[in-house]
């Protein structure tokens, strides 16, 4: 058997309802009405992108930073206009944006602590 590719991405978070409103906000991601109740679901692509309740056994208090050593990008439109708007809200901005090889760049630090990359290049 062999792998083909990344197929879904989710993150646990704290507050369910709070990280669904974030990622709708900020980066305007839109739910997809599939999905299990513990999870939001949005629609994304080509890989599905999703956030879910903690996982018993799970505690992310205890972690540094959750998903540490793990890169998580996103594709997005007005890179730019997210960063200014992340900044006015006092949201936490990882890595300044720059211009390098995958165009405008910044990192930001999501509500649970998760470090999401934004770029505009292709």
């Amino acid at each position: 058997m062999t792998a083909t590719g990344i197929d879904f991405t989710s993150l646990q978070v704290r507050d369910l309802d709070a990280a669904q409103a974030f990622y709708e906000r900020y980066l305007g991601l839109v739910r997809s009405p599939a999905g299990p109740p513990h999870a939001v679901v949005f629609q994304t692509e080509p890989i599905a992108f999703a956030l879910r309740d903690v996982v018993p056994g799970t505690d992310l208090d205890a972690a540094r930073q959750p998903g540490l050593g793990v890169a998580l990008w996103f594709h997005a439109t007005d890179v730019q206009a997210t960063h200014d708007a992340l900044v006015a809200d006092g949201h936490t901005i990882v890595t300044a944006p720059f211009d390098g090889p995958f165009g405008r760049t910044f990192t930001f630090a999501d509500p649970d602590g998760y470090h999401v990359t934004l770029h505009d290049g292709r």
